[in-house]
Order: C-alpha cells, then sequence, then structure tokens
C-alpha cells in the first residue's frame, strides 16, 4: 500500500491478483496533489480523531497549548499535557491550538448506527419519477409519493425505498439520479405545482407585464405528457418552471412566509452557495469548469458581489429547495421513506463547485471488470480526496449524510464499499487501467453512526459486487443492515442474514418479467452489448426453481411465487419493486447504455390509481405480511 492510499493491486471478482500500472499510480498521486501539498498537510498529519465516549485517544493535547471548543459552544482551556475530558459528549468538538490557530476535529460517535431492535418491516422500492398518478404533470411527484405511501400503510408496509432525489443542474434535467449536482439538496423537478403556496388563488392572476398565467392550461399541457410512457424531463420542467417563477414572484411580493426564513437560516451558507452555483448556471454557459476564472471559486470576490447583485434569483432557488423539503416532508408522514444516497457528483454541479478543494477532480469513480460489466465501468463521477476531506474535517461528507436523513427514516448508501475505498480511473483511462484508494473508513463510519443517531433513521449499505472480507464484518458490527438480492445469492432466502434489507432485483438489473421472459436478454442483444448469456440462463434457471413456477407460469404468477419466495427471509427488511407489481418487462436502468436507450425515463405502463387496484400488487403485499418470524 503506498502511504497516499493508493493500493499496489486487487484481487478481480474472479479472485486474480491484477497489478496497477504505475502510469496509473503516478497520475493519481498528482492528482492528490503529490509535491503541490502545503507543509504541515500531509498524509501524516491528524486533523481528525474519532472515538467513543470516555475513549478520547492519548496524545491529542500535545504540542500545546490547546484550548477546547465543544458543540455547544463552551469554550475550555486545557493545561499543558493535559489530556481531555473524558466526559465529551456525542458530538463534533474541535481542538484549537491556541498560538498558531490550527485545529482538529474530534468526532464523539456511539459508533453503531440506529437500529431499532424490533425492525421487521417491508415496503416497495419505487422509481418516483416513474410512478405517475393521473394528477402527474408527466413525471411521477411529491404528491404521488404521499399517494404511495397511504397506500403503502394501507396494505401494511411500514417503508419505502427511493431513488435519489438529489438536485440536478438547473434548466438542464438530467436522467440519471445517480448522477446529481448536489447531494444535499433536492430536485425541483419533483415538485406538485397544485400544493405550491399561493397556487390555488393564482390561477388567472395578472402578470406584472399585462399577461395572464393560467396554470389550469399548464396542467393539462403537463397531464398530457402521461400518454407516453418515456418521460420528457425538459418538456415537464419547461411547464413547471413557467408555473413556479410565477408563484415566486407572487410569493416574493407577498411579503414572503416566516418557516421559509427559518429554512434558510436553518441551512446557512451551504443553502446559500448552492443557490447562487444554479443562480451563476443560468448566466454562464456550460460547467463551471469553463466560466470565466473569476466565477470558479465559491470564495471569491466576484462570486460574493454576484450573491448580493442577483439577490432575489438566489432567494428563488433556495425557495425551490424549501417546497421540496415541505412536499417531501408530508410525504413521508406516517411512513419511513428510505433516501438512497448516490455515490458521487456531477463534477460540473454545485457540490464539485462548492468543495473542489476536497476533489480529485482530475480522477473519476467506477469498477473494475467483472462477470456482468466485462468492461468495468466509470460512472464520471469524481472521487473527494481522501486526505484534503480530512483537512476540511470531514465537513461535506457530514453534511451530505445529515441532508440524506432529512425527512427520512433510513438511508440507502449506494456502493458503501467506497467509504472503504474507491476505484479511480484517470479521466481518458479505461477501467480496467484503474486503481483502488483507500479512505479511512472508521471515521466515516463514526460519522455516518453519529447522524444516523441523531436522525433516528437506519442505514443499510449497498454492498453488492466486489467487496472485501472484513467489509461486510465491519458493516454488521456498526449495525448497518447489508443488501441482499435473490438474483445474486447462492442460497435460499431462509438463509439471508436477519440484519440486510433482501430484495429480488434492483434498478440496474432485470425485473422478474424480464428475466423470465427473455425479454431484459433480448434488449441486451438490440442494443450491441455483450450480455452474460450463462449468467442470466443460471439466474432465470435459478428463478424457476426456487420460486416452483412452471415452465408455462405467466409473468405475473411468476412474480408473486418470487415475493412468496422472498417473503421467507428472515431479514429485517424486505422490498419490492414497483416494476414488479406492475409485471414490467424493462429495467429502469442497463449499464453501459446512455443514449442507446431512455434509462431513468421509463414510466410505469399505468398510472398509481390503477395499480393500487391491481391483483399483483396485492398478492405480493399479503405474501410479504405474511412472512414468518426469524428463527
Amino acid at each position: 500500500m503506498h502511504d497516499w492510499g493508493i493500493a499496489e493491486g486487487y484481487h478481480d471478482i474472479a479472485g486474480r491478483w491484477l497489478d496497477v500500472p504505475a502510469d496509473t499510480k503516478a497520475a493519481i498521486r498528482q492528482a492528490m496533489g503529490e509535491g503541490e501539498v502545503p507543509p504541515g498537510t500531509t498524509p501524516h498529519d491528524d486533523p481528525v480523531a474519532a472515538f467513543r465516549p470516555g475513549q478520547a485517544p492519548d496524545g491529542m493535547t500535545a504540542g500545546g497549548p490547546w484550548e477546547l471548543h465543544t458543540e455547544d459552544g463552551a469554550v475550555v482551556a486545557l493545561d499543558r499535557g493535559a489530556g481531555l475530558p473524558p466526559d465529551l459528549p456525542l458530538g463534533y468538538h474541535r481542538l484549537v491550538h491556541t498560538d498558531d490557530g490550527r485545529t482538529r476535529l474530534l468526532v464523539v460517535s456511539p459508533g453503531r448506527c440506529h437500529l431499532p431492535p424490533d425492525l421487521r418491516t417491508w415496503g416497495w422500492a419505487a422509481q418516483l419519477y416513474a410512478a405517475r398518478s393521473r394528477e402527474s404533470w408527466g413525471i411521477g411527484d411529491l404528491a404521488d409519493l404521499r399517494r404511495l405511501a397511504a397506500w403503502s400503510r394501507r396494505l401494511g408496509a411500514g417503508m419505502c425505498l427511493l431513488n435519489p432525489l438529489h438536485a440536478t443542474v438547473p434548466d438542464f434535467p438530467q436522467a440519471s439520479p445517480y448522477y446529481p449536482s448536489s447531494r444535499c439538496f433536492r430536485n425541483p423537478l419533483y415538485l406538485r405545482i397544485e400544493e405550491v403556496p399561493g397556487a390555488a388563488e393564482a390561477a388567472g392572476e395578472a402578470e406584472s407585464g399585462g399577461g395572464r398565467i393560467d396554470l389550469a392550461a399548464l396542467a393539462a399541457e403537463g397531464r398530457a405528457l402521461n400518454a407516453d410512457r418515456r418521460i420528457d424531463r425538459t418538456q415537464v420542467w419547461k411547464l413547471k418552471r413557467t408555473a413556479l417563477e410565477h408563484l415566486w414572484r407572487r410569493f416574493r411580493d407577498s411579503g414572503g412566509d416566516g418557516a421559509f426564513d427559518r429554512f434558510r437560516e436553518e441551512q446557512g451558507d451551504a443553502l446559500t452557495g448552492f443557490a447562487t452555483h444554479c443562480a451563476l448556471t443560468e448566466r454562464l454557459p456550460g460547467a463551471w469548469v469553463d466560466w470565466p476564472e473569476e466565477y470558479r471559486r465559491p470564495d471569491s470576490p466576484a462570486v460574493a458581489r454576484f450573491a448580493v447583485e442577483h439577490a432575489e434569483r438566489v432567494g428563488y432557488h433556495a425557495w425551490l429547495q424549501w417546497l421540496t423539503e415541505t412536499q417531501l416532508a408530508a410525504a413521508g408522514e406516517g411512513l419511513d421513506l428510505m433516501q438512497d444516497l448516490a455515490v458521487g457528483v456531477d463534477p460540473g454541479g454545485a457540490d464539485a463547485w462548492l468543495w473542489q478543494d476536497t476533489m480529485a477532480l482530475r480522477m473519476r469513480v467506477g469498477a473494475p471488470p467483472d462477470d456482468f460489466n466485462r468492461k468495468g465501468q466509470d460512472w464520471s463521477l469524481p472521487p473527494f480526496d481522501p486526505w484534503r476531506l480530512r483537512l476540511a474535517g470531514y465537513d461535506p461528507w457530514i453534511r451530505t449524510v445529515r441532508a440524506g436523513l432529512r425527512a427520512a427514516g433510513g438511508i440507502r448508501v449506494d456502493h458503501v464499499m467506497g467509504l472503504f475505498r474507491l476505484f479511480w480511473i484517470p479521466v481518458g483511462a479505461i477501467p480496467a487501467e484503474g486503481a483502488y484508494v483507500r479512505y479511512r473508513h472508521w471515521e466515516m463510519l463514526d460519522i455516518l453512526a453519529l447522524e444516523s443517531h441523531r436522525a433516528g433513521a437506519y442505514i443499510v449499505g449497498e454492498d453488492l459486487g466486489t467487496v472485501e472480507d472484513f467489509v461486510r464484518e465491519e458493516l454488521f458490527e456498526r449495525g448497518v443492515l447489508s443488501y441482499r438480492l435473490v438474483w445474486f445469492e447462492p442460497h435460499r432466502p431462509p438463509e439471508f442474514p436477519v440484519q440486510a434489507l433482501a430484495a429480488v432485483t434492483t434498478h440496474d438489473l432485470p425485473t422478474c418479467a424480464g428475466m423470465w421472459t427473455g425479454a431484459d436478454l433480448a434488449e441486451q442483444h438490440a442494443l450491441g452489448l455483450d450480455p452474460n448469456e450463462e449468467g442470466a440462463r443460471a439466474i432465470r434457471d435459478k428463478l424457476a426453481d426456487w420460486s416452483g413456477s412452471p415452465a408455462d407460469a405467466s409473468p405475473a404468477e411468476v412474480v408473486v411465487n418470487t415475493y412468496r419466495l422472498l417473503a421467507q427471509a428472515p431479514s429485517m427488511i424486505l422490498t419490492a419493486t414497483l416494476d414488479d407489481a406492475a409485471v414490467v418487462e424493462e429495467r429502469p436502468n442497463i449499464p453501459g447504455t446512455i443514449e442507446e436507450r431512455p434509462n431513468w425515463s421509463i414510466a410505469l405502463p399505468v398510472p398509481l390509481e390503477v395499480l393500487e387496484e391491481s391483483p399483483t400488487p396485492a398478492a405480493i403485499a399479503e405474501a410479504l405480511n405474511r412472512r414468518s418470524s426469524p428463527g
């Protein structure tokens, strides 16, 4: 292992050892700033200490004098050589060197994530954009989520797993929910316009220029988009933006709302920075890396002037975030919403702009070649530099986790192995030329546990793919639920682990119907891909065997049989996809395709009103409600 955390090689999914090319290691060291890092900021510094209550590490106060600044605002002068107080409460505290101002972050964590001892529930796994009702404007929205949650409760469910609702760059609606501009804020595309404050009163109101806006006509045009299963985000946003900008002016001119003011104050500089980036993207072409130099850094005088001069537009984007948080919170009343935390962000988006000093922007995250993706994967997401992230006191990670837990009963951490190591690929290289880079997982997990504890929310770690042996053991000890799929597990559901979320499939894998009929494999061939036919046949044979489905069974019968099988799992949480409930053959996403098919843009074939009355989801719910007690 290189001093900077760069692995010399790795074992692939077949167990073969592969050496990392020397050019790759050199490129990663350069991306981390080797030879450019200022004195005193090498990886061997210790700007962070994470520990349990009463277990403060020795030596943290060496080289004093220090002051202890506790999270609640107290300041305690520490005698030279004195240790930390043994009764430090849970939270984020800081040591401040009184001579030179150096700081050290002290994370006092419970160590384990919040995990209710009686957790035993099930719910739908939903792609919200696809879950449209008859009232939707061409895309599933937060009012549809509230309807879905109410239906789920009636069926006996206790949670709902959602695709990431992260924000995208304004006016460029990104289809993939896993390529966000920011993981700290939401996508206003999911707003239900009719439930925005003032919408009912605004119908037909005169605009300041003498024109009128007809919200009813906009709604009719939006609902007409439901006739096409392919979601047109650009057109949806055009309609919603027209309505929202009118409603914002109305809201602003009426004096606003104290709740919005409090939201802005609570979110502080993070919201202001995000909203400023949104306003800048409307006026400057391209990604922030291509902007005039004076705007490329969020702390520049030019950006500060811009925020003052365009305070009204910055306020508009902050208002959109308040609306999404309000509607999301209303949707989750009485049901645990499990939000999905994407593994990274768009290099041209808000988070990368705000936290550029903590990211390796010349690198991309991905996965090495495996049996299901023989060329490997490049997700086009820049990774955090593990050392600069520590020097920033993990502030980006803390804010990201905290945002995911707002209005949530739990979060699913996509590619949770990335807290241990990430597969870095130099920009311009192929995945096979990548290398793993280590992170201080114990510190990142301590922060995850602290935020989970404070939010009273459970954590699921998506641990599919190449997983080191010790990773699942560590996650188990931390109270993180594993993620187990019928498609991949070698043993039947009764042998699945208890501390897990168990499911049949995910958004990146075939649906039950697609696997059973062969439609998924046929689509991959039609797209010119090189699918693993042997692996697909093995899963299909397992599906027939384990579910007890005869060769002539209909797709709907196979779906129900499969979820009766899943119901035998003792796992704490079970999920069923809405795609399976609707007996859909197309999966939401086929990795390795972008323009070739409408990934993340295929709506369910029927609206929620019809799905609620269908026999298949009712039969799935009956099966999952009747599962036996864990052994």
